[in-house]
């Protein structure tokens, strides 16, 4: 049996992070911790998401003192995103503001330096070994069981015992039940990511993000991750998935992709196999909450996820490292769970400006972006005039989505500032309109068409409001008692979209 300060469950981003950041801090009258970092395989990963970190996630790993990680693994500087629509010939640079930059690079080479990072640490023994199950005293965790496996490939399994167990064995994690009980709430499916590697590739501006608009499915994600090799994630909606994936991505989506990408899409295609990762949506749970376990704690995707096509992962996750590693710092005694329960609650609130703008963002964008019904489709119009105006409509979102302003109050400022556009788009700027002879042509709306879009303007409104709503409700649901959340969450995201509705309608009122 082996003793610790503190056990670590994965070593990963969040977990490989966390123990070099807790072996460099200071604590009270006291010598570093002792950390265990346990991870099932210490192989490079092999993973199509996790490839592009925000300039907010660059600024997290300088304050942790981990820039280095990102030298050497060929990563490719980012200085923004490019949002095409190819199908009707437009697009829209969305620069980063002036100084700040992120990174994209293979998601592999990244955990790998940060795990050489972690292993160079003081007091830090990273174990390959597969964790099995915790292990419980009373009602506390107190350690975790694994197996490890001997040189001659025979398996023993083992105890290691800590103060303070940490669990980052990311989405599909194993313990995340165990540690939360009665909180736990199960990951939403989204969508999927189907994923492929282009060669020699050149996007519409290079060093940006590519986004591209699909019309009538969801949106393709494009981005340098070496010199030459640039990563495709092309998005399908949760269910039903094609029977057919490759042959319909060929069919529909590529030819709705800027033309200069379909050869090395249609080479890459033919060449490797396509990898599917699932996107799902997870709030994070207050875990200073009685119902959740002592003595261990989530951390990362195990305990919190988004939408990755903002790519803001990453950048909550080495944050929230920041934060906690502050937090954890401040505990004499790690085994004294009331305490850890106080910075607990002194962290969830710290991360909230960043975690809450990024999760809602994230979302919010996905479903504007593969938008599926017209009044979605109003509203992604809306989105993209919106950036075309440039000015404080490109600064102010990308600001947001990058990391540099956790502000969820001014997102909600320019996500109805953007409905609030839609509408005057729908009412004032030329639409797609078939004439009697069949053909389709762009015309302004009429007068007498008013009263109709007078109509539909409220359905998207409503809809913006829906969009909003429940994901708002996400970050605030520890607002209510867990007896009474069944009972409350239906009526409060019913109420809430009205409410927004009515602020947001004041705020349309200042803005005139």
């Amino acid at each position: 049996m082996s003793e610790y300060d503190i056990i670590i469950v994965g070593a990963g981003i969040a977990g490989s992070a966390l123990a070099h950041a807790l072996s460099t801090h200071p604590r009270p009258n006291a010598q570093p911790h002792r950390i265990a970092l346990i991870e099932r395989s210490l192989a490079e990963p092999d993973r199509i998401v996790g490839e592009l970190l925000q300039p907010g996630g660059v600024l997290a790993l300088e304050k942790l003192g981990l820039s280095h990680t990102l030298e050497g693994i060929d990563a490719i500087p980012v200085k923004g995103y490019c949002v095409v629509e190819a199908s009707v010939g437009r697009s829209v640079h969305i620069p980063y503001p002036k100084g700040y930059e992120g990174r994209s690079f293979h998601h592999g080479r990244f955990v790998s330096t940060l795990r050489a990072a972690a292993l160079k640490a003081q007091g830090v023994d990273v174990i390959e070994a597969t964790v099995n199950e915790l292990v419980e005293e009373g009602d506390k965790i107190v350690g975790v069981t694994a197996t490890i496996k001997e040189g001659g490939g025979e398996e023993e399994k083992k105890t290691f015992r800590a103060d303070l167990i940490i669990v980052a064995d990311g989405c599909f994690s194993n313990f995340r039940s165990q540690v939360l009980g009665e909180e736990t709430l199960k990951p939403r499916l989204k969508s999927h990511y189907v994923g492929a590697i282009l060669e020699d590739t050149k996007l519409p501006i290079p060093q940006h993000g590519t986004v591209a608009l699909v019309k009538g499915y969801g949106p393709v994600l494009l981005y340098q991750i070496g010199t030459k090799e640039t990563r495709i994630l092309v998005d399908l909606k949760a269910t039903p998935l094609p029977a057919d994936i490759k042959e319909h991505i060929l069919t529909n989506i590529v030819p709705q992709l800027p033309s200069q990408l379909h050869t090395a899409i249609h080479t890459a295609f033919a060449k490797d196999r396509l990898r599917r990762m699932p996107n799902s949506f997870l709030p994070p749970i207050d875990q200073s909450k009685t119902t959740t376990k002592p003595g261990v704690i989530l951390l990362g995707d195990a305990w919190n996820m988004r939408h990755p096509l903002t790519g803001g992962g990453m950048t909550v996750c080495l944050n929230d490292v920041v934060l906690l590693k502050e937090e954890l710092g401040k505990i004499e005694d790690l085994t004294d769970w009331e305490e850890v329960k106080d910075a607990l609650s002194v962290w969830f609130w710290k991360r909230k400006g960043l975690a809450a703008t990024v999760n809602i963002l994230s979302v919010a964008l996905y479903d504007l972006f593969g938008a599926d019904d017209e009044y979605l489709n109003v509203l992604r119009t809306g989105c993209f005039k919106y950036f075309e105006r440039g000015g404080q409509c490109v600064n102010g979102p990308v600001s947001l989505l990058s990391g540099i302003t956790p502000s969820p109050l001014l997102l909600f400022n320019h996500f109805f500032s953007v409905a609030f556009y839609a509408i005057w788009v729908m009412f004032t700027h030329p639409h797609e309109a078939r004439r009697a002879d069949g053909k389709v042509s762009l015309t302004r709306p009429s007068v007498d068409e008013y009263p109709m879009l007078a109509l539909k303007a409220v359905r998207v409104f409503y809809t913006a409001c829906v969009v909003f709503g429940p994901l708002l409700w996400t970050e605030v649901r520890w607002w209510v008692p867990q007896q009474q959340e069944n009972i409350t969450k239906t009526g409060f995201e019913i109420v809430l979209p009205m409410l927004l509705a009515f602020g947001a309608v004041g705020y349309g009122c200042t803005m005139l």
